[in-house]
Parts: structure tokens; C-alpha cells; sequence
């Protein structure tokens, strides 16, 4: 996705060798415009597939997939939580991810009123480091007897492992932008 590259260059920037700040327009403060166009780029890809929701993980996902939503006919979107919540449901979907920018394991939890056996499920989510996040959906998608239909990625670091890992498992990967490499505050395309 050629506007995506250009606002990466443009204001994205590099912390060391493997990460990318995105955060003036993905990730902390949202430019709902451009995420429109992140939208409709998934919805074109994803076009052959029938899907009942998406998934995403907090928070980040949650603004992509919301967003995406509007392009799939407005279905409803569900967002593994990370946190204890006093209002969470005690019967959950739960499996541990590990989380790259992070550098921990957590939990994650999705009630079980919200993902049904038999639905078509879409992962959204803004970065593909090294799968683990996305492969605890999948687990999480597995335990509801939901089917995944594939997983869509804003970013994808296409130097760590997590595409590898996504092929391994037979999973559709969809990326609308892959790093190469950065660092030296230079951003590589693959």
C-alpha cells in the first residue's frame, strides 16, 4: 500500500533496530482518514471471504479494526482484553501472548458470548513482530470452534520471524506494508 509507505517515511521513526514509531498516525494518535484507506486496502483483500466479525487485541487493533469494520458490512468487532476487568465475563476464551514491544507474557481473554462455533473470523491488528500475538488469537479462535479466515496486518516486520511462523501454521497473512529492515534512521521496503 503505497500511501502507507509514504506516511511511514514521512512520520514514522525509528527507535534502534526494531522499532518503529508510528504513533502520530496509527497507534496512540489516530488519523481517521488514513485509516479509512487501511480499511478499504483490507476489505479488497479480504474480499473473497465471507467474515461474521473481527478480532483484534487492545488497544492498539481496536481503532484499525473498528474502522476496517465499515468496509465488511459493519460486523461487529471483538477485542481480546489484557487486563482484569471487574465487568469481564468469568466464562472466557483465555490464552498468554508475548508481547515484542513490551518484552512480556500477558493474558488475554475474550468472552465466550462474543465469538460463536462456526464463525468467520478476521484478525486485524497494526504490527507483526513475531507472531505470538497473533497465534494467541488464533488459539482463542480455535477454542470458540470459530474459523480463521486470515489475519490482516497494518505493519509487518518482515526481519523478524512472525511471517514464518503465521506460514508454518497455514494461515492466511495479508500485510499492507513490509519492513525489510530499519535502523540508521532508514526504513527498508520489502
Amino acid at each position: 500500500m503505497e500511501l502507507l509507505k509514504e506516511k511511514i517515511l514521512k512520520e514514522g521513526s525509528i527507535v534502534g533496530n526494531d522499532i518503529l514509531k508510528v504513533d502520530s498516525f496509527l497507534n496512540h494518535q489516530i488519523d481517521v482518514s488514513f485509516l479509512n484507506e487501511v480499511g478499504k486496502e483490507f476489505k479488497k483483500r479480504f474480499n473473497d471471504v465471507k467474515i461474521d466479525k473481527i478480532l483484534t487485541i487492545e488497544a492498539s487493533g481496536i481503532a484499525i479494526a473498528s474502522i476496517a469494520s465499515q468496509y465488511f458490512g459493519n460486523v461487529p468487532v471483538v477485542f481480546a482484553k489484557k487486563s482484569e476487568s471487574k465487568n469481564l465475563d468469568k466464562d472466557v476464551y483465555e490464552t498468554n501472548v508475548y508481547s515484542f514491544t513490551k518484552g512480556k507474557e500477558y493474558s488475554v481473554k475474550v468472552s465466550k458470548r462474543y465469538l460463536n462455533e462456526g464463525e468467520n473470523i478476521l484478525v486485524l491488528d497494526d504490527f507483526l513482530a513475531n507472531g505470538r500475538a497473533a497465534l494467541g488469537l488464533k488459539d482463542i479462535i480455535d477454542q470458540a470452534g470459530a474459523n480463521l479466515m486470515g489475519i490482516g496486518i497494518v505493519i509487518e516486520k518482515g526481519f523478524q520471524e512472525g511471517r514464518e511462523l503465521l506460514q508454518k501454521n497455514n494461515i492466511r497473512l495479508e500485510s499492507l506494508a513490509i519492513l525489510e529492515s530499519i535502523g540508521n534512521n532508514t526504513v527498508k521496503f520489502r
